[in-house]
């Protein structure tokens, strides 16, 4: 019997809970689509160890699972303090300074040089994920902030620093997100995430580097800032997917906020064609019981039906005690809405100024040819995979079965809404070249004699052109 996939994909993070060889090949065997290498945590020898382990795994098994590099970014956390945690009392004053030292009630330090300079009179800062809170007094624009203890508790230390108010002139690339940029580069990893980005011209300076280094790494911008928020259409337009980390996006802006902005960013993205994830505590009970919150299940199929592209799994996959449970029950989550309450072929307009309009045109056409004919497949080939994201976010019921010659694209297409990848470099002519991918999806179990599906590819076929031809076929 054929099985009919998932659509919306999985990406989990890589950790010492399924970073063993035996292990994660059960994962993806369940289903994960994307594994995440997260720069806040673990050596790059471990990473590197990971990396290879993905590879081995994809040539072995000829799976085509992605890998996303997560930089840190420019995460503002204090220092030590004392005696392993410090009480904060509502109403008292406490001093942060940028110099470096154990941290004590009366003062503590934070990991920002420009801090005192940055920040102004009546401004919130929030500790802890907004666990803490403290109003900015005054500040004497050198190395000391002075703030009055707002939501007061218990402070350890290394905890992280937000400022929803504050304008910081702190890069996006820090010194050692360059350095794991150098090391994701040279590994040829298929998608780079930049972690609190404010404007497009985060996403132009790390593209810059990538296309100076010779590579074709994609890039994620991390929308977590209400900067972000701002310019979230120059942002879409110029990155090559985006991840809603709801984790920092909630703090940062008033949490009954973010499931509408989730929607609208989903809503943004896939009217350009670029894919969105969606991340954070998605099933975080699973860390360490074995079953969901009903709320977790919610939350799930909620951004299924948002038209997330994929669903990110963080401390569930990589320090929890299921990551393969995990995976198995997001799998189920994800396949139970696609079969009984997903809304396929949602309209999109066009851009009929586009340079690309021809192109985008004749792929939605090709999805509504395929909901016309009731194909079992859209069968289209691509060197640059353009066509694959421009039929992926039509979001159509029909399988979507993309045919490459380009081996390191393939990876890259793992975290499209329903693509599937397959390797193919004959590119003869255009009649032989669609009989053979549909032969080999016929042999795959994938489509059947006497199913319609949609063909589409660029002619003359040798030049590697943009889409211009659909052909409705009747596998035989």
């Amino acid at each position: 019997m054929r099985q009919v996939h998932k659509r919306t994909k999985i990406v989990a993070t890589m950790g010492p809970a399924s970073s063993k060889k035996e292990v994660l090949l059960s994962m993806i065997k369940a289903g994960v689509d994307v594994c995440r290498i997260n720069f806040s945590h673990g050596r790059l020898s471990d990473h590197l160890v990971v990396i290879n382990t993905i590879r081995e795994l994809n040539q072995k098994y000829k799976t085509n699972v992605g890998i996303l590099a997560d930089l840190q970014g420019p995460k503002i956390r204090i220092g030590m303090v004392k005696d392993g945690g410090i009480h904060l009392v509502n109403g008292n004053t406490i001093d942060i300074t940028t110099v470096e030292q154990i941290g004590d009630d009366e003062k503590i330090y934070i990991t920002y040089p420009s801090f005192p300079k940055d920040v102004r009179v009546g401004e919130v800062i929030l500790l802890d994920d907004g666990k803490l809170q403290m109003r900015v007094l005054g500040t004497n624009n050198k190395d000391t902030v002075n703030c009055e203890i707002i939501h007061g508790g218990i402070l350890t230390s290394r905890k992280g620093v937000n400022l929803p108010n504050t304008k910081v002139s702190i890069p996006s690339l820090t010194e050692d997100d360059l350095a794991n940029l150098e090391f994701a580069l040279a590994n040829d990893v298929e998608w780079i995430g930049l972690s609190f980005v404010r404007t497009a011209e985060d996403i132009v300076d790390l593209k810059r580097i990538i296309s100076r280094s010779g590579k074709s790494a994609r890039v994620i911008a991390k929308v977590e800032k209400p900067e972000a928020i701002d310019n979230i259409d120059a942002i879409i337009e110029v990155t090559d997917g985006v991840m809603v980390a709801r984790g920092d996006l909630g703090v940062e802006m008033p949490m009954e906020q973010v499931p509408v902005l989730q929607k609208m960013i989903a809503r943004k993205c896939r009217e350009a064609s670029k894919p969105v994830i969606v991340a954070t505590q998605m099933l975080e009970s699973m860390i360490t019981t074995p079953r969901p919150t009903r709320a977790e299940v919610n939350d799930v199929a909620n951004s299924v039906l948002d038209g997330a592209d994929a669903v990110m799994l963080s401390g569930e996959t990589s320090v929890g005690e299921f990551p393969l449970i995990v995976i198995e029950t997001m799998a189920k989550i994800i396949k139970n809405v696609e079969d009984t309450a997903y809304p396929y072929h949602t309209p999109k307009k066009l851009n009929m100024k586009s340079s690309t309009y021809n192109a985008d045109a004749v792929c939605g056409s090709a999805v509504y040819l395929s909901e016309k004919t009731d194909a079992i497949g859209i069968i289209s080939m691509t060197s640059s995979g353009y066509t694959a994201f421009e039929i992926s976010s039509h979001r159509p019921k029909a399988g979507t079965f993309i045919f490459t010659s380009n081996r390191v694209l393939l990876n890259s297409l793992s975290l499209l809404w329903g693509v599937r990848g397959f390797y193919y470099d004959k590119f003869v002519s255009t009649d032989e070249s669609i009989s053979d991918v549909n032969a080999i999806l016929k042999a795959e179990n994938l489509i059947e004699d006497g199913e319609v599906v949609i063909n589409t590819a660029a002619m003359p076929i040798e030049k590697k052109g943009k889409t211009n031809m659909i052909r409705v076929t009747v596998v035989e």
